[in-house]
This record gives structure tokens, C-alpha cells and sequence, in this order.
């Protein structure tokens, strides 16, 4: 069931810190509520492999704003869920941890993210979205009807990062310990809230939701609640 059919188009931002539950909640209420996901995280993921592909990162520490050269002409989708990086696609590919040990740093660029700021914003100007990611309801999307900060306990998000390398690898072989997925989501966290161009942050008019005890049904259906009273005509 969708509730567009009589009702106003929304911008919906979801914002939080890694493995808080942004993504599947963002994606799941998109469907129940027939609107187009626009998962932000994928598309800083998809710019951080293309650097890693390139052996652009050591050069990028040391020249970020060489990264303008880096997006010129870059072109990132979303077609039934996968995502496609210039016509390739690479939906398992940014999930590797690989790129979520550099997708901070490749987040924090200025040059990157006024690059996907503004695609961020073409996406969703015909609103009717569900948009996650860490600045949505601070910078892209400001004005959004309805922000949502989502936060969860570093343990509880670290055992689901860890499921879900355990799932997509096949295995734990190769997979880093709970633990070790604590101490980067720590790090993670820590260079999200002091990055000098958009940091982590909630904004004031943001509903925030801790999703440490509840499950993604739960998240969903709560956010879904909201969504339906800021969508009723």
C-alpha cells in the first residue's frame, strides 16, 4: 500500500551515523509509501571506489581538490535498486569494506560534495522522495517536511555491519571481528561530526529515532506514521 493517491509529495531525510539502520529504512519506507529511495550513502561509496579503482586516495590526502578531476563527467544511478557508476554496476561492490574504510574521507572532499550536493538536489527537486545519508536534513535538503535522525549504540551497529559482511561474503573468513567494526564505526562517527564541510549533525527540527531496540519493521512503521501525517491533506 502507498499513500500518494490524495495526498501532498514530501521530501523525507533520514540522516545518522553509520550502521544506524538509515539505508534499510529509508529503502523500505520508499516502497510502502510509492516513492523514489535515493540512497546518498551509495553514491559517496560509488566516488570512493572510482578514487580507490584510479589510485587516486594517497594523492587525494595529500591534493584534495584534485578530486574535481576525478568527478568530471561521473554519472551515478539507481535503476531498481542496483546502482549503476557510469553505466556499471557496482551495488556489491561499494559494500566491500574496503570502501568503508576510505568513504569518510572521500565524504569530507568539498569538491565531492558540492558535486553530489547538487545531484542530490536535481533528484529530488520533483520531491515525492526518501533521501539518507549524513547532511540531508542539514544542507541538501534543509526545508524537507519531514527529517528523521536515526541513532544507535556503537555495539549494536557494529553486530549488524558484522551480519552483514558475514551474509554478502559468504562466510566470516575475512571478515573483521565485531570489535574491530566497533572501533572504525567509533572513527567513522568521529570524522563524520568534525569534517569541515557538512558535518553529522541533527538538525533542530529533526525527530530523532534510537533504533538499538527496535527492529526494521518497528523503524519503518514509525517513520511511516510520521510521513502519513505530513502527507495528509
Amino acid at each position: 500500500m502507498n499513500i500518494t493517491s490524495g495526498t501532498r509529495k514530501i521530501i523525507i531525510a533520514i540522516d545518522g551515523p553509520a550502521a544506524s539502520g538509515k539505508s534499510t529504512t529509508a529503502r523500505l519506507l520508499a516502497r510502502k509509501l510509492g516513492y523514489t529511495y535515493i540512497d546518498t550513502g551509495a553514491m559517496y561509496r560509488s566516488v570512493t571506489l572510482k578514487a580507490f579503482e584510479a589510485g587516486l586516495l594517497g594523492h587525494l590526502q595529500d591534493h584534495p581538490d584534485d578530486a574535481t578531476s576525478l568527478l568530471e563527467g561521473i554519472d551515478i544511478a539507481f535503476e531498481a535498486e542496483r546502482v549503476l557508476l557510469d553505466g556499471k554496476d557496482v551495488t556489491e561492490a561499494i559494500r566491500d569494506n574496503r570502501v568503508s574504510r576510505h568513504v569518510s574521507f572521500v565524504s569530507s572532499l568539498k569538491p565531492v560534495r558540492d558535486t553530489l550536493k547538487q545531484m542530490q538536489r536535481a533528484m529530488g527537486e520533483k520531491r515525492g522522495v526518501v533521501m539518507d545519508g549524513r547532511d540531508i536534513g542539514t544542507v541538501v535538503f534543509p526545508d524537507a517536511e519531514l527529517k528523521i535522525f536515526l541513532v544507535a549504540d556503537a555495539s549494536e551497529r557494529a553486530k549488524r555491519r558484522y551480519t552483514e559482511l558475514v551474509r554478502k561474503s559468504g562466510g566470516s573468513n575475512n571478515v573483521p571481528s565485531i570489535k574491530e567494526l566497533e572501533q572504525e564505526i567509533l572513527q567513522r562517527d568521529r570524522s563524520d561530526a568534525e569534517r569541515t564541510h557538512a558535518p553529522l549533525k541533527k538538525h533542530q527540527d529533526a525527530v530523532e529515532v534510537d533504533t538499538s531496540g527496535l527492529t526494521i519493521d518497528e523503524q519503518v512503521a514509525l517513520v511511516y506514521n510520521l510521513a502519513l501525517e505530513k502527507t495528509a491533506v
